[in-house]
């Protein structure tokens, strides 16, 4: 989000920039101007969405393009359940776009906040061993190129590039428009609730297989797993969801209330850390209900924090957390934020985390005001071990040769840059790093 004065800064507080120019396009043709305008001056140009990367990938130290105003719906082929939308809408408000056409998105991850170009470019993801992240569900784009030329792909427009675009963080070019492949709208019937760790662990494969959508977490310095299982149900099955009162004192009193005192608490006197995670995994997420799939996958996230995530082949989930465990008892740190754990099908998308393989995901977390560098350190290491790749929109360590061993299209990825981007137009300090010069 932009501050009065010009800066910049992201969600996390990680992140702030004074860019040289700030401009709101609210058309294609107006983001074609600011492009060709930024290689005449020879600044850097970079799309924002909303700030929601932990990283510095959307860091606009030129041109900074906010996106906001370039929003809505642009087509609907129903036949087919596809659906265009310019990049900068906000996933929230995609649900009550596809309503009318009784469609949905097939998955989504537990944040709504970000722009489909920013979710897609950054590789988020939800939870289900079945279904990739959102760019797995890209058919087709639209991206102004360094030239300022629009260059569309899709089924039958440069389809070989598809996989590409689809999850091109942000160095191809700016993403104007993305077409979505839905499915006929569904709810979701969820049970969340908390569960001996170790018998979640003995489990786990088993778990993940049986349920459409499995995630738990873990609040270090306990022996509970809170566990989301949530079953897809046909659209007019009926539904059963959070009473309004029940939704405000889960989700707002003790999801964020509640926990931001925790975490202030935590901060001041880390002392109680173990005892304030005791109550945390007693008080949240016991409860059943049933809703629209977009109500339930998404949750409000008002406590600010800092977050790393790393993507495991899924064999190596359980041996990778218990290390993680092992690793904060042997510290002898106070870790007040759960650690995250969820899965994904494999993808084709070259620069997909998920890319040729099934999936777990570990994200680890800190209260934004403490230091996550300790910590956030010592879990990449283990992640390593373990053949991970770190998610591009959150912390990490990794640069560009590290990347070339763990992805097999790196390589075509950067020569893909270097043909729609040879000047460099579209870098920034964070693309440098991770790509290359």
């Amino acid at each position: 989000m932009t501050r009065p004065g010009g800066v910049w800064r992201n969600w996390a507080r990680t992140e702030s920039v004074r860019p040289q120019r700030l401009e709101f396009p609210p058309t294609v043709a107006a983001v074609q101007r600011a492009v060709v305008a930024a290689a005449a001056q020879h600044i850097p140009v970079k799309a924002v969405g909303a700030g929601h990367s932990f990283t510095g990938i959307a860091v606009a130290p030129g041109a900074l393009l906010e996106l906001r105003d370039l929003s809505g719906l642009v087509s609907v082929d129903a036949d087919r359940g596809r659906v265009t939308l310019l990049a900068g809408t906000r996933l929230h408000r995609i649900p009550a776009l596809l309503a009318p056409f009784g469609l949905a998105m097939e998955n989504l991850g537990d944040i709504d906040r970000q722009s489909i170009a920013g979710a897609i470019s950054t590789g988020t993801h939800g939870t289900g061993a079945r279904f990739g992240g959102i760019a797995a569900q890209v058919v087709g784009a639209t991206l102004v190129t360094a030239s300022g030329e629009l260059l569309t792909v899709n089924e039958d427009e440069n389809p070989e590039l598809v996989p590409a675009v689809a999850l091109g963080l942000g160095a191809l070019g700016i993403l104007v428009d993305v077409t979505l492949q839905c499915v006929p709208a569904y709810v979701l019937h969820a049970v969340e609730q908390p569960e001996p760790l170790d018998d979640v662990l003995t489990m786990l494969d088993d778990r993940v297989a049986a349920a459409d959508h499995f995630e738990f977490y873990w609040f270090p310095h306990t022996d509970r797993a809170m566990t989301k299982t949530n079953t897809r149900l046909p659209d007019g099955a009926p539904r059963h969801p959070l009473s309004p009162v029940g939704k405000w004192i889960d989700d707002t009193l003790v999801g964020s209330g509640l926990h931001q005192v925790a975490c202030s608490t935590g901060r001041a006197i880390p002392a109680l850390v173990p005892t304030i995670n005791r109550v945390s995994a007693k008080v949240w997420g016991d409860r059943e209900f049933t809703d629209a799939s977009a109500r339930v996958f998404a949750t409000s996230r008002s406590v600010r924090f800092r977050e790393m995530e790393y993507a495991l082949p899924a064999a190596n989930v359980r041996p990778a957390f218990e290390a993680l465990r092992t690793l904060v008892d042997d510290r002898g740190w106070r870790i007040g934020f759960p650690v995250e754990v969820r899965f994904a099908a494999a993808d084709d998308r070259w620069m997909s985390t998920a890319h040729g393989r099934a999936s777990g995901y570990i994200a680890v977390h800190r209260y934004w005001r403490e230091d996550p560098t300790e910590y956030f350190e010592a879990v990449e290491e283990i992640m390593l071990g373990f053949d991970g790749r770190p998610h591009w929109g959150k912390m990490h360590t990794l640069g560009a040769e590290t990347f070339r061993e763990r992805y097999p299209r790196f390589d075509d990825f950067v020569a893909l840059r270097d043909r729609l981007d040879p000047g460099r137009l579209f870098r920034n300090p964070y693309l440098d790093r991770v790509l290359g010069g």
